[in-house]
């Protein structure tokens, strides 16, 4: 058994921010069940959102932040992330974080979709996530330990209702319990659930059943982002083309070369992301393909190397043919402004958290400034906390259930139904048709076996299967249509919905329990 002051689970950028900014008095454990290197922040594309420019204000980028949202979101911390957000880039570049220049020598403001200014600040053209991640890793003090290939399958909860440690499972199979007063859900969203998608292999959803599991308030998980283009060939989405290529100028259009966007919203190709994402799906659906022109771009291949390679592998130039994928939770552990979860001891930061900044969809770019805002936020938080000398005992041995024999689905059939009943349009009939498909599989009694005793796959299937019973339950339950959650039988925002939020809350697992023979 090992013993730390603060247990990080997840390697992205939210968890290495947080790694960097602790105290170095604390000894801090990352586990993260891939690499290090191996994330969505890694591979991000995309900027970072803050009002550098002379003419932008804080005020600016928090009201294109709470317009995107479709004004469901936290203004509070709306707000004081906006007001961060400067500060958060100086201290990037005070790293050495390698970010775009002007020909005069000042930050490349870049502009994506529904923002009013120049804002978005990348590294790279579309490298902006690994820049960040080397930047961060070379930071790390030694007080941080680092274990790879490790996957936390429990968190460990005391009789008190408080959370002091987890179990994980190396690549080996090893099992091991991991103790501390402090433990921080860094594990990113859910994009894997869905067949079409720009997220990392690892991105299951994880974090998001853990908690769930464990007792924690779980809130929006209705609002889902759809990036609206992602390579799409043969039938596949092969990977993502960034925002900034339409922010530099690509257009949308049509297989007769009509511009897509020409007369649906004001800001055309840079109109927000479920707007676009809709209608591509539209069109695809129609039988029409849809491409992105970046033909009129002489220096596409160097200002966005990594889409120029993604093209290029798959044979294709000038027109890119594309399709919109899961992209973006909104939804997820509810927190509060520092990361608190309703658990003491629990904290949540990054993309698995909901901490009301992006209401129903997320504004370009804030999603990297969430997990560095934050990040530093938990780790001033926790770094002033008066030293933790004992440890919590460890909960006492239990009996559980054997595993269960029951059937679990493939992890491809479970994004090809989310895809299909859960995605870019919902109704009626397809949820209820999910929801009949996931509860089918008797997840309350998977849910009380003894999760050391699963295969990494089985469990894995397992929490992916929670987490799409609570995006689908979260949908049937939110009868009308704002941001990333889109239904055809209310196809319009209602009033009345702007003020709600859907919450769940596992009230007892019974893992813990005695087990009747």
């Amino acid at each position: 058994m090992r013993k730390a002051d603060v247990i990080i689970v997840g390697s992205g950028i939210a968890a290495l921010q947080l790694a960097v900014h602790i105290s170095r008095r604390l000894h801090v454990i990352v586990l993260t069940k891939s690499k290090m290197q191996q994330s969505n922040s890694f591979l991000a594309q995309g900027g970072i959102a803050a009002a550098m420019g002379e003419d932008d204000h804080p005020a600016s980028h928090f009201q294109d932040t709470i317009d995107a949202g479709r004004y469901v979101n936290d203004h509070e911390a709306v707000w004081k992330l906006t007001a961060e957000a400067p500060d958060i880039i100086q201290e990037l570049i005070g790293y050495n974080c390698q970010f775009d220049y002007d020909r005069e020598g000042g930050l490349h403001l870049g502009k994506e979709g529904a923002h009013s200014h120049a804002r978005i600040i990348h590294g790279g053209g579309d490298q902006t996530g690994r820049r960040i991640v080397d930047g961060l890793l070379e930071k790390l003090g030694s007080n941080i330990q680092i274990y790879e290939d490790e996957s936390v399958y429990e968190l460990l909860i005391q009789e008190d209702g408080s959370c002091n440690g987890v179990r994980s499972k190396s690549k080996d199979g090893n099992l091991q319990d991991i103790l501390a007063p402090h433990v921080v859900l860094a594990t990113g969203g859910c994009g894997q659930l869905y067949s079409y998608t720009s997220n990392a292999q690892e991105v299951t959803g994880d974090g998001i059943a853990l908690a769930y599991w464990a007792g924690a308030r779980v809130k929006d998980m209705e609002f889902v982002q759809f990036h609206p283009t992602l390579l799409f060939h043969n039938g596949k989405t092969r990977g993502l083309v960034s925002e900034a290529v339409r922010g530099a100028g690509a257009r949308l259009v049509d297989g007769f070369g009509n511009y897509l966007m020409e007369g649906v919203h004001p800001f055309r190709d840079l109109a927000p992301r479920h707007v676009v994402a809709q209608e591509i799906f539209n069109s695809i659906q129609n039988g029409f393909a849809v491409y992105l022109d970046v033909t009129s771009m002489a220096d596409f291949e160097q200002r966005f190397p990594t889409a120029a390679k993604l093209c290029a592998q798959y044979g294709v130039q000038g027109k890119i043919p594309v399709a919109p994928g899961c992209h973006f939770l909104m939804g997820g552990v509810a927190t509060d402004h520092v990361g608190r979860t309703n658990i003491t001891g629990l904290y949540a930061i990054g993309e698995v958290a909901c901490t009301g900044i992006h209401g129903a969809n997320r504004l370009a770019s804030n999603s990297l400034l969430e997990g560095l805002v934050y990040g530093r936020r938990l780790a001033q938080h926790l770094s002033a906390q008066d030293p933790l000398w004992f440890f919590p005992k460890k909960p006492s041995d239990c009996v559980h259930q054997n595993p269960p024999c029951l059937t679990l689905p493939v992890k491809e059939e479970i994004q090809r139904t989310m895809m299909d009943r859960v995605g870019i349009v919902r109704n009626d009939k397809s949820l209820r048709e999910q929801l009949s498909w996931i509860e089918s599989f008797e997840l309350n009694k998977w849910m009380t076996a003894d999760f050391s005793q699963l295969t990494k796959v089985q469990w894995e299937i397992i929490a992916m299967l929670q987490t799409c019973w609570l995006i689908t339950t979260a949908a049937l339950e939110r009868t009308e249509s704002r941001g990333g959650h889109y239904r055809i039988d209310f196809p319009n925002e209602n009033k009345g919905w702007e003020n709600q939020h859907l919450t769940k809350k596992l009230e007892k697992r019974t893992v813990h329990e005695s087990v009747q023979a």
